[in-house]
C-alpha cells in the first residue's frame, strides 16, 4: 500500500520512471538476530552494520554461512546505522547521536570518531564524496576526510520529494536506496536527485520468513568484480543474490 501511495503521489513526472521486478539467483543464510542497517561487499566478504542500543556492531561476514568472521561492537549508547568503505577505513554513522565511527578495514579496529548534525541512516561513496541519508528526502555530501558538508541534493520521485531514504549503495554511478517501510529500492541520479527507476521487491520479505513490522527490507551490496547484487532485511534469516527482471 505504501508503494502504491508513493506512485500515486508522483504526478507529472519529468520522464517515465521505469519499474523493475527481480529474480532470485541464489539464497544464503543470514543471522536472524541482525537488525541490518548497512551492507557492502569488499574483496571476498560482506560487511554488515547492525543497529539497536547495546547490540550494534560492524562485522565481516562469511557469505556461505552468514556468520561473522570478525566483528567490533559499538558502545552501548550508540545505535549503529550505515557503513561504507573509504580508502583503508570503514566509515559508519549512528542514528540520533550525531556520532560517526571509523574502523580499519583489515581488522575492524577503531581508528577515530567524528560528529555531524542531524540523524544518520545510510552512507555510500560517490566519487570522492561520502553521501549520507538522514530520513529526509535529501542526500548530503561530505568530504570523508574531514566530514565537512559539501552540498545537499533533494531526491524526487517524479515531481515529489521522496523521504525515508535508508540504506545506500553506489552501483555504476547511481545511488541505490532502500525506502524505509516499503518493498522498494530506488535508483537515483546523484547529481540531480531524480529517480531513474525503481525495483519492486514485493514478496521477498515473505520468502525470507520475516515477521513483524520492524523486519523490513534493508541492505544492498554490490560485488562489482563478479557483478552480483545482494539484498536482505532487518531480522531476516536469508540473504539473496538477485538480478533485475521485467524492466519497463
Amino acid at each position: 500500500m505504501i508503494l502504491l501511495a508513493l506512485l500515486a503521489a508522483a504526478t507529472d513526472p519529468p520522464q517515465p520512471i521505469e519499474r523493475c521486478g527481480y529474480r532470485i539467483v541464489q539464497t544464503y543464510p543470514h543471522e536472524a538476530t541482525s537488525f541490518t542497517q548497512g551492507l557492502f561487499w569488499d574483496g571476498d566478504h560482506l560487511y554488515e552494520a547492525t543497529g539497536q542500543y547495546g547490540r550494534s556492531r560492524v562485522a565481516r561476514l562469511d557469505l556461505k554461512t552468514g556468520k561473522a568472521v570478525a566483528q567490533t561492537k559499538l558502545p552501548s549508547d550508540q545505535f549503529g546505522e550505515g557503513i561504507t568503505r573509504w580508502r583503508d577505513q570503514i566509515i559508519g554513522v549512528t542514528w540520533q547521536g550525531g556520532v560517526g565511527n571509523r574502523w580499519r578495514i583489515k581488522d575492524l579496529k577503531p581508528v577515530g570518531t567524528f560528529s555531524y548534525a542531524g540523524e544518520g541512516w545510510g552512507v555510500t561513496m560517490v566519487g570522492d564524496s561520502l553521501v549520507l541519508s538522514d530520513g529526509t528526502s535529501q542526500l548530503r555530501f561530505f568530504d570523508p576526510a574531514t566530514m565537512t558538508e559539501q552540498k545537499r541534493v533533494t531526491v524526487r520521485f517524479g515531481s515529489r520529494p521522496l523521504a525515508m531514504l535508508n540504506e545506500l549503495e553506489t552501483i555504476d554511478g547511481e545511488v541505490w536506496a532502500n525506502v524505509w517501510m516499503t518493498d522498494m529500492i530506488v535508483r537515483i541520479d546523484p547529481a540531480s536527485g531524480h529517480i531513474r527507476s525503481y525495483i519492486d521487491l514485493s514478496g521477498l520479505k515473505e520468502q525470507a520468513g520475516a515477521l513483524g513490522s520492524d523486519s523490513v527490507l534493508n541492505g544492498i551490496a554490490w560485488d562489482a568484480k563478479q557483478k552480483r547484487l545482494f539484498v536482505t532485511g532487518k531480522y531476516w534469516s536469508k540473504l539473496y543474490e538477485i538480478t533485475l527482471a521485467d524492466c519497463g
